[in-house]
């Protein structure tokens, strides 16, 4: 038997992926953070503008389901009939999703839809992210440590601006988040309305909705990412929030007062991601990875390190030699000038350009960067998000109109 000659052939190493291919979030047409430039527009508020089309309607509601991502819609239309009737309704009726910002995570999209603006203006670009006052890491969704909220995100959100306009504004949510930082810099501005229960959510919603000619409601329900975290999108305990989810959704369309548009929306999909060595590259114990790493940020699917004085093109290169064929990986001026935190050669704030990692690594990939000594309770999670792809980033914005 032979073999066909390889004398003269190159052997090429596989290529990592480019950062630049990567599926960017569609900020200023299509991202969450168009979403409330576009409704308060319609309703003659002052100042607004988006490249979001959106029919005008006097009153307003935004229903956003944590977790609730678009292909996971697509893939439930047994839990979940209602939601999935309407999503040929998604996007001005184009049956198209929108798209998370980046990271496609929970305070990074709530400061997106509250404040209007994408990662990079808003400053919350990640699930944890090194203060450069203090070079510590700063946890963005429980605020942890202490830091001047109004500091860390100056801007007035479009709750704010809208109330002061004249339109009657409220949050309808869990009690809970009444006093958080995150609601005071993402979602404040008219009055909050504390509820326990989903029921009494979506009746206070539609209520608030009719009490004024011109209304703008926020409502809010956690628990679909809640369970997708602790037992996956593949278990029967997230099935039966979807199921709940969709009755809850259905009671609010039913009880929409006369001149209103009800938005149904998520502020990030999900994936599960399996518990193997290969899947689950353990940061913790990867000397490689660590080599050169002073902090590591963001979260499993979304990672921002940020290297040691002097070794940032190091890190860069073994990061992008380890993970490159799995991951995006990109230098900090590289992602920010692709249009990972927004708008591509729009850049970001000075004040948010330390924020973002030196590295920041992305998955592509079925592969999550944990650190089971440091991250201990967020790497046990079975349902992961962050990053940009489909199952991740898109996001519904069903509608349903009266």
């Amino acid at each position: 038997m032979s073999y066909p000659s390889t004398a003269g052939a190159a052997w090429h190493e596989p290529a990592p992926l480019d950062h630049r291919t990567a599926p960017l979030p569609r900020y200023g047409s299509g991202s969450l953070s168009d979403l409330l430039p576009a409704a308060v527009a319609g309703m003659g508020v002052p100042g607004f503008r988006s490249g979001l089309e959106l029919a005008p309607a006097d009153r307003v509601c935004v229903f956003l389901i944590d977790g609730l991502g678009w292909e996971l819609l697509r893939a439930h239309p047994a839990e979940a009939p209602f939601l999935h009737s309407l999503l040929g309704s998604s996007l001005n009726g184009t049956g198209a999703p929108l798209t998370a910002g980046f990271p496609s995570t929970t305070a990074t999209s709530l400061a997106s839809v509250g404040t209007g603006l994408p990662p990079g203006a808003h400053g919350l670009p990640g699930y944890t992210v090194v203060d450069p006052a203090t070079g510590e890491l700063m946890n963005q969704l429980r605020w942890r440590p202490w830091t001047d909220p109004h500091h860390w995100q100056p801007y007035p959100t479009v709750f704010r601006l809208a109330d002061d306009a004249g339109v009657h504004t409220c949050q309808v949510s869990s009690p809970d988040f009444e006093h958080t930082p995150l609601t005071r810099i993402a979602l404040s501005g008219g009055t909050f309305h504390g509820r326990l229960s989903g029921e009494d959510r979506m009746d206070l919603a539609a209520a608030q909705l009719g009490a004024a000619d011109r209304s703008l409601v926020y409502t809010y329900y956690s628990e679909v990412d809640g369970k997708g975290h602790r037992f996956g999108v593949d278990s029967e305990e997230w099935r039966g929030q979807l199921m709940y989810v969709d009755l809850l959704a259905r009671r609010l369309a039913e009880q929409l007062p006369p001149r209103s548009a009800l938005y149904i929306t998520a502020d990030h999909g999900m994936i599960d991601i399996p518990f193997t060595p290969e899947a689950r590259i353990d940061f913790d114990e990867d000397w490689e990875l660590r080599a050169g790493v002073s902090r590591l940020g963001g979260e499993a699917r979304a990672r921002h390190v940020y290297a040691v004085p002097g070794a940032a093109a190091d890190v860069l290169a073994v990061w992008r030699e380890v993970l490159g064929e799995q991951m995006w990986v990109a230098g900090r001026d590289e992602a920010i000038e692709a249009g990972w935190f927004g708008p591509p050669g729009a850049g970001v704030d000075d004040r948010v350009h330390a924020r973002i990692g030196d590295v920041v690594a992305a998955a592509r990939d079925d592969v999550a960067i944990v650190a089971t000594e440091t991250e201990p309770n967020e790497s046990k999670m079975v349902g992961l998000h962050g990053s940009m792809t489909p199952v991740e980033q898109l996001v519904p914005l069903l509608e349903v109109r009266t």
